[in-house]
């Protein structure tokens, strides 16, 4: 069986400004990198704007399991579907982080014959997006402690220092370090943190930004600190913004690349959604609704996490309404949350099954609130028996949603053609009447406890002191109004990760609150989440080599 990367090295590419022409964009509206890429110019995105809006589909999951669930793989593959069907469709994904690719959980281009390509650049550096956001964050932190060494005319608390430093590197021991050590001049010693690239507010901003007005008005608000007095200092404050502002103009341009039959794929932005808000970028989204009659984005993990989040920030921010949600699973992740282990998943266990779709259950119930049609596929196993698949079907027709089958990593688009298919009946005759969960006129604790409850399934919502005060300080400072977004693990709907299927009766706690000012958001630390992941025993990065001028081992 071929690899996912001997597949995308294997195949035949366009010429990008070949691809950019099925939306209508001509060459002089790409700025290339290469033969293969390009970003959409800001000319193309202003003679765009008055176009109408395509319809928007998103593609969310189960909770991930070790068995797999592919939604990025399910995404694409309708995306090609879209095209054997003759349909005018572009995709709209996140960038892959390097972080994940050299540890455990691989990139972000899809799989089998369902991939985006090329897939070695989109993994690995790309067109410099997330370099441009990790110089830009630290550029930030060089001159919040220059400020300091330079005799703190801001009065700065070096204690109430809230601005951490960044790589997009799973990299464990800068979570807690010691800046400002040696001589004098080399600045005053503190405590300091570093956390991954796509956990940056400067991510979130950058996926939230409408322009580089916007850009710059939302940079400027970014909190880096408190005064010996309790008052913020921004990055305004420092006079930051323009020089970040430089550094991320090129990083601001959506990208365009394609898949392996040729779908148009603006990928653009990468928040994790266990620690950020978990989508692409508004710009990248908004430009692919006026080339496209139909986009199909998607939002990371699981539906509590990625969904939630794609629904309550982006789409409240940005105005979207999403036209239908795919939701995606499958028999052995499902059978995986029934207690199988992963060694036992081919074997046919309707028992199981029937003791692990509750996870599904609960994620159809959770998108339902948002009033959005709910289309549910199972990616197709050989193992998978007549028998589960029935079962899945009838579970999930009984509950009001669309139910198709998908085999895109085998067939790519011809796999999705039954998903596809059902995706436009349900765009046709069904309507959507999105509204997000909570009003933005909730309290903080309020909107937290609305997510952990309704989303999660939680019994009750408690708050270690630290947090509790830091909400009470930023509703004080006139933030109530605001978002939240709970950093939370992916593996459970609960915030004890070993804890499957649909648990009940169980606490969530918050353990630390801070505000993104500039991405507009609250962000509530649940659990034991962190923002800065550790490598595996045996990370990723041990197989990559490169071979005759080719990378192998990216999975």
């Amino acid at each position: 069986m071929k690899t996912d990367i001997q597949i995308a090295q294997e195949a035949t590419l366009k010429p990008i400004k070949e691809v950019a022409a099925l939306l209508g964009i001509c060459e002089d509206d790409l700025e290339l990198y290469g033969k293969y890429k390009a970003k959409i110019s800001e000319e193309l995105m202003e003679k765009t704007k008055n176009n109408p809006n395509g319809k928007l589909v998103l593609v969310t999951a189960i909770n991930p399991t070790p068995a797999g669930e592919g939604k990025t793989t399910t995404s694409i593959g309708i995306g090609e579907a879209f095209g054997r069907l003759g349909k005018k469709a572009v995709l709209a994904l996140r960038e892959p982080s390097l972080g994940p690719c050299f540890g455990i959980k691989g990139g972000a281009s899809g799989g089998g014959y369902a991939q985006v390509v090329p897939m070695e650049d989109l993994n690995l550096h790309f067109t410099g997006d997330f370099h441009a956001i990790t110089s830009a964050n630290n550029l930030l932190a060089a001159m919040l402690d220059n400020h300091i060494f330079q005799g703190n005319a801001l009065n700065i608390d070096p204690k109430q220092i809230v601005w951490k430093r960044c790589l997009d590197m799973n990299d464990r021991a800068l979570r807690n370090i010691t800046v400002g050590l040696g001589k004098k001049s080399d600045g005053v010693v503190r405590e300091d943190h570093f956390v991954i690239s796509v956990a940056t507010e400067i991510m979130a901003i950058l996926c939230l930004a409408e322009d580089m007005d916007d850009l710059k008005n939302r940079l400027s608000k970014i909190i880096v600190a408190y005064t010996y007095a309790g008052e913020p200092v921004t990055a305004a404050d420092l006079k930051a913004v323009g020089s970040m502002a430089a550094l991320l103009k090129d990083a601001l341009q959506p990208n365009l690349i394609q898949t392996l039959e040729h779908t148009p794929a603006i990928v653009h932005g990468g928040p994790f959604a266990n620690i950020a808000h978990g989508c692409n970028s508004i710009r990248a989204t908004k430009a692919a609704l006026k080339l496209a009659d139909y986009v199909i984005t998607e939002a990371g993990f699981g539906a509590d996490l990625g969904a939630e989040k794609f629904f309550d920030i982006k789409c409240r921010m940005a105005g979207l309404k999403p036209d239908a949600v795919v939701l995606v699973a499958t028999v052995r992740a499902l059978k995986y949350n029934g207690g199988v282990p992963k060694t036992e998943l081919a074997a046919e266990n309707l028992d199981a099954l029937k003791k692990g779709i509750v996870n599904l259950e609960k994620h159809i119930e959770n998108l339902q609130k948002y009033q959005v049609p709910v289309i549910v596929t199972l990616n197709r196993f050989m193992t998978d028996s007549d028998a589960e698949l029935a079962f899945v079907k009838e579970f999930c027709e009984a509950r009001g949603c669309t139910f198709a089958l998908s085999e895109v990593w085998e067939k790519g688009g011809e796999g999705g053609i039954e998903l596809a298919n059902c995706i436009l009946d349900t765009l046709e005759n069904k309507t959507s009447d999105f509204k997000v969960l909570y009003e933005d006129e909730a309290s903080l604790t309020e909107k937290i406890e609305t997510v952990a409850k309704e989303i999660y399934g939680a019994a009750s919502v408690t708050y270690d002191p630290a947090a509790l005060k830091a909400i009470k300080k930023l509703e004080e400072l006139g933030f109530k109004n605001v978002p939240v977004c709970l950093a939370k693990n992916q593996y459970s709907l609960s915030d004890d990760p070993k804890l499957l299927g649909r648990p009940e009766g169980f606490n969530i706690n918050i353990r630390e609150a801070y505000i993104n000012a500039g991405a507009g958001f609250l962000v509530a630390i649940t659990g034991t989440i962190i923002q800065m992941p550790g490598l595996p025993k045996v990370p990723a990065a041990e197989a990559i080599d490169v071979v005759d001028g080719n990378i192998t081992g990216l999975f």
